[in-house]
């Protein structure tokens, strides 16, 4: 979660940045995967795009499930 992000800060990330009312971030959001990789991303332009915990949730457990399954063919 960030708070006060900068246009600098949105460049780094990807984002948009909207310059309406002063200017501000869109939401941007990553899952993280051990180690720090990103196993998703979603970049919003406007009000609508940003994932509920309940579609995190069912990413999270799917991905978990593939890696359960990689690591029991490995055994």
């Amino acid at each position: 979660m960030a708070y006060a992000a900068t246009k600098a800060d949105g460049d780094l990330l990807g984002s948009w940045w909207s310059e309406d009312r002063g200017g501000y971030i869109q939401p941007t959001e990553f899952l993280l995967g051990r180690g720090g990789t990103v196993l998703g991303a979603m970049y919003a332009t406007g009000p609508v795009g940003r994932m509920g915990a309940d579609e995190a949730i069912h990413y999270i457990t799917y991905r978990e499930n593939i890696r359960r399954k990689e690591e029991e063919k490995a055994h």
